[in-house]
C-alpha cells in the first residue's frame, strides 16, 4: 500500500525561497555550522515535505527557517522529542534534527517504512517490508540510536505496533494478501492474546486509560485489561482505519468508510469510537463536505477536529459528537484520487493547528482557543505532508 513516488510538482521546487532571509539551505541536507547565524535552533519546528525536499518552519514566527534536500516522496511524524521528525524515506525511517534542520546518522534502515506511532514515553516504528518493529526511549535520540525492543512480525506486511506501559506490545497479523486481526506480547514477549476479528486491520490510537483501538472494514478491535474486545459497524460493511485519540477522552474519532467498491471513497461522516461503552456512533458532515485521512486530529481538551473539504476546520464533541464550531482556514478543495498527492493537511500541537493549503503553496497558523488564523506563509513549492517536533508524554 505504501508504494513510494514523486508528486509531480517538481517544476514548483526552487532552489531557494521566498521568505529565506534568514533561512538555510543544502543539497546534502547538513545544516550550516554552530557558528552560523543560520544554524540558530528553531523555535516548535513544523516540517512540511515537497516533492524534492522538506521545508522546517519555525512554528512560532511562521517562517522558514531550513529547507533540506532529500529526493523521493518522503512522509513525516514527530519523533517525540523536542527537536527530532522522522522522516520515511525510499530506504527506510531516518530522523530529521528539526530544530537545526539537518538529517542525522540516526536511521532504521528498511524497505517501505510505514507507521510511526508515540505513546507514553514510546516511540514505535512498523517496516511494512520487513514486517520489524522497533520501540524505544524518544528522549535517548539526542545520544544517537536508541538500543530500545525489536520485533519481527510472522511476516511483512502493512501494519503497526504499539508499546504500553507495562510493556505490552499489540501489533498487527497479516500477509501482504490480508491483514486479519493482532496480538499483544508482555514485556518478555510471550504471546498474550491474539484476535482475527479484524478484516483489513490498519490504523491505530490509543484513548484514556491506554484503550488501544484498531481499525477494521467492520468496525474497530480493541485491546484493554489484556483482552482483545470486538466493536462491530452497524452495517456488514462499515471501515475504520485512521484514528485520533486523547488521554483526556475515552472516545476515538475516526474516518469511516461506507462502500467497499469504490476506487476511492470520499466519506461524509466519521466515527467517534467510545471505548468505555463500545459502541460507534457514526456522525454526518455538513451536507455535501467530506475529508481526508489528512484530516483528523485531537485538540488540547481532547476535541475532535476535522479539516473539511469546505476548508473549514470543524471542532466536534466527541461525548455528543455535536459539531461546536467551524472555523474556516482555506479555500474550498477536493480529495484527489491518489492518496500521495498534495491535499490540505492538518497538524496539531498545543494551542496550534498548522493547515496546508497546496492550492495557494500556504501554510497557515489556527489559534485553536479563538479559532481565528494568526499567521500564514507562502512556500516556492507545493506543500504535502506536515508533522512537527512533539515531545512523548
Amino acid at each position: 500500500m505504501r508504494h513510494r513516488g514523486t508528486n509531480g510538482a517538481a517544476a514548483l521546487v526552487a532552489a531557494a525561497l521566498a521568505l529565506t532571509a534568514c533561512a538555510s539551505e543544502s543539497d546534502d541536507g547538513t545544516a550550516p555550522s554552530a557558528g552560523s547565524s543560520a544554524a540558530a535552533s528553531v523555535k516548535e519546528p513544523v516540517a512540511i515535505t515537497y516533492d524534492g525536499g522538506i521545508y522546517v518552519l519555525d512554528g512560532e514566527a511562521l517562517n522558514v527557517a531550513h529547507t533540506v534536500a532529500l529526493p523521493g516522496f518522503n512522509r513525516v511524524n514527530p519523533a517525540g522529542d523536542d527537536t527530532g521528525v522522522f522522516v520515511s524515506t525510499e530506504s527506510g525511517f531516518r530522523v530529521l534534527d528539526a530544530a537545526a534542520g539537518r538529517m542525522t546518522d540516526v536511521s532504521y534502515p528498511g524497505a517501505k517504512p510505514g507507521h510511526v506511532v508515540r505513546h507514553g514515553d514510546r516511540t514505535i516504528l512498523f517496516t511494512d517490508g520487513t514486517g520489524e518493529v522497533h520501540s524505544f526511549d524518544p528522549k535517548k535520540l539526542a545520544d544517537g540510536k536508541p538500543e530500545g525492543r525489536r520485533y519481527r512480525t510472522a511476516q511483512p506486511h502493512h501494519g503497526v505496533a504499539v508499546e504500553l506501559a507495562d510493556g505490552t506490545l499489540v501489533v498487527t497479523l497479516g500477509t501482504e494478501e490480508s491483514r486479519p486481526g493482532a496480538i499483544a506480547l508482555d514485556k518478555d514477549g510471550k504471546e498474550i492474546a491474539r484476535s482475527e476479528e479484524c478484516p483489513g486491520v490498519h490504523g491505530e490510537a490509543v484513548a484514556q486509560g491506554e484503550t488501544v483501538g484498531l481499525g477494521c472494514t467492520d468496525g474497530v478491535l480493541l485491546f484493554e485489561n489484556g483482552a482483545f474486545v470486538k466493536v462491530k459497524s452497524a452495517g456488514a460493511y462499515g471501515a475504520v482505519a485512521t484514528q485520533a485519540g486523547s488521554d483526556k477522552s475515552a472516545v476515538l474519532l475516526g474516518d469511516y468508510k461506507v462502500e467497499p467498491d469504490a476506487e476511492r471513497e470520499f466519506p461524509e461522516q466519521f466515527a467517534l469510537i467510545d471505548t468505555a461503552a463500545r459502541k460507534i456512533q457514526v456522525v454526518p458532515m455538513p451536507e455535501g463536505v467530506s475529508y481526508s485521512f489528512r484530516s483528523l486530529a485531537r485538540g488540547p481538551q481532547g476535541e475532535g477536529l476535522i479539516l473539511g473539504t469546505d476548508g473549514k476546520l470543524h471542532v466536534v464533541d466527541p461525548a455528543s459528537g455535536k459539531l461546536t464550531s467551524s472555523w474556516p482556514v482555506v479555500g474550498a478543495w477536493k480529495e484527489p484520487m491518489e492518496w500521495q498527492e498534495p491535499r490540505p493537511a492538518l497538524f496539531v500541537r498545543g494551542d496550534d493547528a498548522y493547515v496546508t493549503e497546496p492550492a495557494t503553496r500556504k501554510v497557515h497558523r489556527l489559534d485553536l482557543t479563538t479559532g481565528r488564523v494568526v499567521g500564514s506563509v507562502t512556500l516556492d513549492a507545493v506543500p504535502n505532508e506536515i508533522s512537527g517536533a512533539v515531545s512523548a508524554h
